[in-house]
């Protein structure tokens, strides 16, 4: 009788460690949970980060409104260890000598309208405008652009998009293949942040659909 308990222990563990390592390796091989470097150990099981990289024109209004926006929504889900979340330029046109411009005040006052900027996760002073490379492709799983010519432009940096990680980040909402308006031309920041936070939420709603949070 005794014996027949260990035995029947015995097989709910080794189960157990079938059904863990299984779900792991499937998501091991999928864009959710990337073959990359990001991983720690959470309740003995690994856990991969989701790295992100968003990308405008100049990073100075759309893709720094997503990084923060993203990092906010992700700080209020609890889940900041499980991502890494950045944004890049296309272009040089916000980086002099080397140093990246600040973004845009209007775009930082209308996060600030927003309550975003309270902790030290959603600080924004130091952010400063950066261009894209192409290590930034092996380096990240998602480079999520505002707009169609920002894919244009990414691919020529980063080479072809053969792992399919460049998209728009309209892409996640119920307008796919819609471009977000730059408010430096536009003027309307809130009708940007708008769009923004459509696609930060479609996003997490993708990942989610697909087990990877």
């Amino acid at each position: 009788m005794i014996l027949q308990l260990i035995l029947q222990l015995l097989t709910l563990k080794i189960w157990g460690f079938i059904k863990n390592y299984t779900k792991i390796w499937k998501l091991s091989i999928s864009r959710e949970m990337p073959r990359n470097k990001g991983k720690f150990r959470h309740h003995g099981r690994f856990i991969y980060m989701i790295k992100i990289l968003f990308i405008c024109h100049g990073n100075i209004c759309r893709s720094p409104m997503a990084e923060f926006i993203l990092k906010d929504k992700v700080e209020k889900r609890h889940l900041t260890s499980r991502f890494e979340i950045a944004s890049a330029a296309t272009s040089t046109e916000e980086i002099w000598n080397g140093k990246g411009n600040p973004i845009y005040p209007p775009a930082q006052a209308e996060l600030r309208r927003r309550g975003i900027d309270g902790t030290a996760y959603t600080d924004f002073s130091g952010k400063r405008a950066r261009q894209v490379t192409r290590e930034d492709y092996e380096h990240y799983d998602y480079l999520l652009c505002a707009d169609t010519a920002n894919i244009r432009n990414t691919i020529r940096i980063t080479g072809a998009d053969t792992e399919g990680k460049i998209r728009l980040l309209l892409d996640y909402t119920d307008r796919p293949g819609c471009s977000i308006a730059d408010p430096w031309y536009s003027g309307n920041f809130e009708d940007t942040y708008r769009d923004v936070d459509a696609g930060c939420e479609g996003f997490l709603a993708y990942l989610k659909e697909k087990g990877a949070i």
